[in-house]
């Protein structure tokens, strides 16, 4: 019956506090982009050298994207004649960096968790965008084009504030239904090793004496399709049943990162290399991060 009640009322809590964060967020986010159009977006991102790749990186972690959804506006953007750098660096930070993850961060692992975890993923983004760059990694772009020109719909925006307001409110709720399934999946797996898994089977085979737990989470994180709102949870409850912190870290980095779908889906759009390039930095990224979360934390 303790396990029970522990379980209900983290599922409970940790389902209220999420839900709370993604729709305020959300809608602020969603306003702030109604002020950015995209031609001033394209035009940023655009730049020379590392700062193509820098804004790239930030437009990434704007977007509220799951790793495959962010495929769609790779092509845009590469149709639209962005530096190819530049579109890497938003590649590999848009899953892992936005406003909702960086808020359930500070929620469930403090700020300074929070800090190192930008700091590694947004550094690795600019880093992996500008080497591919250098490389000449640009030939290795399918000749895709997107269907209908690229273009797409767009709601139209009110011209009051609160017009707006209610426009963004509208684009985080539908956000957010998309996401609550992955959510709540993400809630309950975490309420159930809180209040059931043995913290001995933890220890052993993911605690801090298992030098080989980052890249064994790592490896595990990529195959797995699962956002880093359904992640973050997961890794918080194993993280409090004695999972060493850099292999959380490692975990939710490699499966919110890639996946098979978007591997797939990237094998449509990229050469086999560069498809691979794409995974070995994901993975690097997923290891020097649960490395360097160890160090700090």
């Amino acid at each position: 019956m303790n396990s029970l009640s522990n379980t209900i009322k983290y599922f409970l809590t940790i389902t209220t506090e999420l839900t709370v964060l993604f729709l305020g967020i959300s809608t602020l986010v969603a306003l702030l982009l109604i002020y950015m159009p995209q031609e001033k977006i394209k035009n940023w991102m655009s730049g020379k050298g590392v700062w193509g790749n820098i804004i790239g990186a930030c437009i990434g972690t704007l977007t509220p994207f799951c790793a495959c959804s962010t495929i769609p506006l790779t092509l845009g953007f590469l149709e639209a004649g962005i530096p190819f750098g530049a579109v890497m660096s938003f590649v590999v930070s848009s899953p892992l960096l936005n406003p909702i993850i960086l808020a359930m961060l500070i929620a469930l692992m403090g700020w300074k968790a929070c800090v190192t975890y930008f700091i590694v993923v947004f550094g690795g983004a600019v880093v992996f965008g500008v080497v591919l760059e250098k490389a000449g990694s640009s030939k290795l772009v399918k000749n895709v084009r997107i269907k209908g020109g690229g273009h797409q719909e767009t709601a139209e925006v009110p011209a009051t504030f609160s017009g707006k307001l209610k426009l963004s409110f509208l684009k985080a709720w539908g956000d957010f239904k998309a996401v609550f399934i992955y959510l709540l999946i993400g809630v309950s797996i975490g309420a159930v090793i809180y209040g059931y898994l043995p913290e001995d089977f933890v220890l052993k085979y993911a605690g801090p004496n298992n030098q080989y737990a980052i890249p064994i989470a790592a490896i595990i994180g990529i195959p797995l399709y699962i956002r880093a709102e359904t992640a973050i949870p997961i890794g918080v409850a194993l993280l409090q049943k004695g999972m060493n912190v850099g292999a959380v870290i490692a975990l939710i980095i490699g499966g919110a990162g890639m996946a098979i779908p978007e591997i797939s889906m990237l094998a449509s759009i990229f050469k086999k290399k560069l498809v691979g390039a794409v995974v070995g930095v994901i993975f690097l990224t997923a290891v020097l991060g649960g490395y360097i979360f160890n160090m700090v934390l």
